[in-house]
């Protein structure tokens, strides 16, 4: 399966997270600060990144921008994850670089859903998703 990168601040979301995604069969990176997530991201080249919107110092929008403009990490699937699914979240995160979108709590079918899409569109070559 997949290296995962997860982005999150709040330990019950990136426990439940990184359960998730190992039921799943992926192995999972973690950092719960941006910093950390851009030292991972670059050194290990995780096949995707789920990246909590709200995050301390830097949050995960403008980190985002800086993983996409960078080439070594620019075609890594991001998702982002907010707490709140307002449109407004979902029209940043676009811009922002994020090729999909997801509320908190996590909804494992959900999850993995488009965790499965992103992965197989980026064997294809595809773009991101709508």
């Amino acid at each position: 399966m997949a290296r995962i990168l997860i982005i999150e601040d709040n330990p019950a979301n990136m426990k439940l997270a990184s359960l998730l995604l190992q039921n799943a069969g992926h192995s999972v990176l973690c950092a719960t600060d941006t910093e950390t997530g851009l030292t991972l991201a670059r050194g290990h080249a995780p096949e995707l990144i789920l990246m909590a919107i709200q995050l301390p110092g830097m949050d995960g929008l403008a980190a985002t921008a800086l993983l996409k403009q960078d080439p070594a990490t620019a075609l890594i699937p991001i998702i982002a994850l907010a707490a709140m699914a307002m449109q407004a979240d979902r029209d940043r995160s676009q811009v922002a670089g994020c090729d999909a979108f997801i509320a908190k709590p996590l909804r494992y079918q959900e999850l993995y859903a488009v965790i499965d899409a992103l992965l197989a569109a980026g064997k294809r070559g595809a773009g991101p998703m709508p």
